[in-house]
């Protein structure tokens, strides 16, 4: 009898029948993507939004001041651009200062300051359960307001996005919440600091979807949906209800103007790329140099104040710019420093480790050299039917694409900041054709180059769990070999040795009595244990049924189960009070199946052989012919 024990069997499965059908039910759950944990994210996420709208407003508003205090000498927080200064050679020396006040913030604060965030944040998500270090907070906004209103290359979204990410970690640290569910409000911190400073929500969730969550799924999807569209809502009510970058409507491309701004963006896809590996190229230039990292940003400021002194308008934020290259409205020489001039400006300053970001160098410099094309393009093909302002606006979104490889967030920013629905096409259109092109000529992004050389990969698809999609009874084979609880012990090791080859080294056993009832799960390292005698009945080493699956279970519950229990065997049994074992599920049929569905869509094949469908007709032709 099971009450009967010669020994306690130190290696038993310490669960009772009841306590296995309860995990069983509460790992049931996980299908069911939704539930009251989503609801308790999505309120914390849009309370988050709202904080960090107000610091996306504190945070413009202390550009600003910076930057008129140093390039006018006057205290207001009045947008203006750095490029109207009347300082002479003493604009090379303020980028200097605030690199070198950076450098002593990151230093003596925090490492983490430095550079434009988002790898940084993407790191913190791969390797350390989402948790940033609180003090980001308040130094990344500061120092990058430094950096920035000191004539620092950069935009207020870098540093805001970052900021965000970190409020949204640090939130989630505070929470009880798994690693994930800090996950996502980091990325739903993040991209409230996009929405709030350009009011574009949908681009900001497929900026968190590409970029930061790794996943596509309702438990992540709406809280970070709910989150940008309350950062956005705070843009509306903190700075415009109006898009981002107001231009002229642009007429309707034609179907040579299509093929141009298709094959514009191949040639921007490679300018992308260049780009990219110009930052990690400088970056790699100043650590070969033999000071402390604490004094790169100023020495990379040298450089953008020697430029800032030649060419005054690649100093600052430059929202201004991208305004008017929208609107088609610059001369030639503004368009070659805004995308030579600022590219090497930004390249330095940022490869030197100052604060800083991304997002709106990027489409300055794209926004440019996409208006330069247009330009050469219709001095020498002036058919091609292309417009300077949708050549501006493709340029933009082309260069983003190709450099960051976030495709859908580069298309819908450009229309939501633009509002211009005619530029769908030319956007996907040249978008695609620059994020084709980087694939071949570099092997990672601007957004994951830095973290790859240390080891770290970023995931380069989402796919569906494929194991939530398989059932066990899909996967079952149709012979299964259980042990009865009459064996003795002696019995059973005979059997095991006897069928070592097709069993394999199993580390457990499915029991069951005469009627094939589910007794429980034996440990093989307690079949072949001296201590107990061979002529002890296998009934006498069961303490508990354990885990089981039923065939219509996923088989991503069975490997929560055989993890948690530390098996490679599950009974699976009929729906029932008597638990009747139909069959025994294995971890190599669960190996098995998901090599299978891994790579079925990869192998390649022909479904119509026209060759072999032609002789079909030809016989089906004589057949026709004999009938007469």
């Amino acid at each position: 009898m099971p009450g009967n024990k010669i020994n306690e069997p130190s290696g038993a499965i310490p669960i009772s029948s009841s306590l296995g059908e309860v995990d069983h039910a509460i790992m049931e759950q996980k299908n069911y993507p939704v539930g009251k944990r989503v609801f308790y994210l999505s309120i914390q996420a849009i309370f988050n939004a709202i904080i960090i709208g107000f610091i996306a407003k504190l945070l413009v508003g202390f550009i600003a001041l910076i930057s008129n205090i140093s390039f006018y000498g006057k205290f207001s927080f009045e947008d203006l651009s750095p490029g109207n200064n009347h300082l002479g050679w003493f604009v090379v020396i303020l980028p200097v200062i605030g690199g070198l006040i950076v450098g002593i913030m990151a230093k003596f604060g925090s490492p983490a300051i430095r550079g434009h965030g988002i790898p940084e944040a993407m790191e913190q998500i791969l390797l350390n359960e989402s948790k940033i270090n609180p003090i980001i907070i308040f130094l990344k906004p500061i120092s990058a307001a430094i950096s920035i209103g000191t004539g620092g290359p950069f935009g207020a979204e870098g540093p805001i996005i970052s900021t965000g990410g970190a409020f949204g970690s640090f939130s989630g640290q505070l929470m009880r919440v798994t690693p994930n569910e800090r996950k996502i409000m980091l990325a739903a911190g993040a991209c409230a600091g996009m929405a709030a400073i350009f009011g574009t929500p949908l681009a900001a969730l497929l900026l968190a979807i590409e970029l930061l969550l790794f996943e596509f799924s309702p438990r992540s999807i709406i809280p970070v949906s709910l989150s940008c569209v309350m950062g956005a809502a705070m843009h509306y009510v903190l700075f415009s209800s109006g898009p981002a970058f107001v231009m002229p409507d642009i007429p309707q491309p034609s179907s040579v103007a299509m093929v141009t701004y298709v094959l514009m963006g191949v040639i921007i896809g490679v300018a992308a790329s260049l780009v990219s590996k110009s930052v990690y190229l400088v970056e790699d230039l100043f650590e070969k140099l033999p000071v402390h990292w604490m004094w790169w940003p100023a020495i990379g400021a040298v450089a953008v104040g020697v430029i800032g002194y030649f060419y005054p308008y690649t100093l600052g934020v430059g929202y201004i710019n991208i305004q008017h290259l929208l609107v088609g409205s610059l001369p030639l020489y503004m368009l070659f420093s805004l995308c030579f001039m600022k590219f090497l400006s930004w390249c330095i300053s940022l490869g030197s480790g100052t604060s800083g970001g991304t997002l709106a160098p990027l489409l300055t410099i794209g926004g440019a050299f996409g208006s330069l094309i247009g330009l050469v393009a219709l001095y020498f093909f002036p058919g091609c039917g292309v417009n300077i302002m949708t050549c501006a606006l493709i340029g933009m979104a082309a260069m983003f694409a190709g450099a960051s490889r976030a495709l859908l967030t580069s298309i819908v920013f450009a229309l939501e900041s633009t509002m211009q629905p005619h530029g769908l096409l030319p956007l996907m259109g040249a978008c695609t054709a620059s994020y084709f092109i980087s694939f071949f000529l570099m092997k990672g992004s601007i957004m994951t180059e830095k973290i790859e050389r240390r080891g770290v990969s970023t995931p380069s698809s989402f796919e569906p769990d494929i194991l939530q999609q398989v059932s066990v009874k899909e996967v079952l084979n149709k012979e299964s070999n259980v042990l009865n609880i009459e064996n003795t012990i002696k019995e059973a090791r005979e059997w095991v040795k006897e069928n070592s080859i097709s069993e394999g080294q199993a580390t457990a056993f499915v029991l069951v009595n005469n009627e094939g009832v589910l007794a429980g799960t034996i440990l093989r390292k307690m079949i072949f244990a001296k201590e107990y005698p061979d002529n002890t009945p296998l009934t006498d080493l069961i303490q508990d049924i354990g885990p089981y699956v039923y065939e219509e279970s996923r088989l991503s519950l069975a490997t929560d189960l055989m993890a948690k229990y530390n098996l490679d065997v599950l009974p699976v049994i009929a729906h029932g009070k008597d638990k009747k074992v139909i069959s025994v599920l294995t971890h190599k049929e669960i190996i098995d199946a998901y090599s299978k569905r891994r790579h079925e869509g990869e192998t390649y094949q022909r479904a119509i052989s026209i060759k072999r469908q032609g002789i079909k007709v030809i016989l089906r032709g004589k057949q026709f012919l004999n009938m007469d």
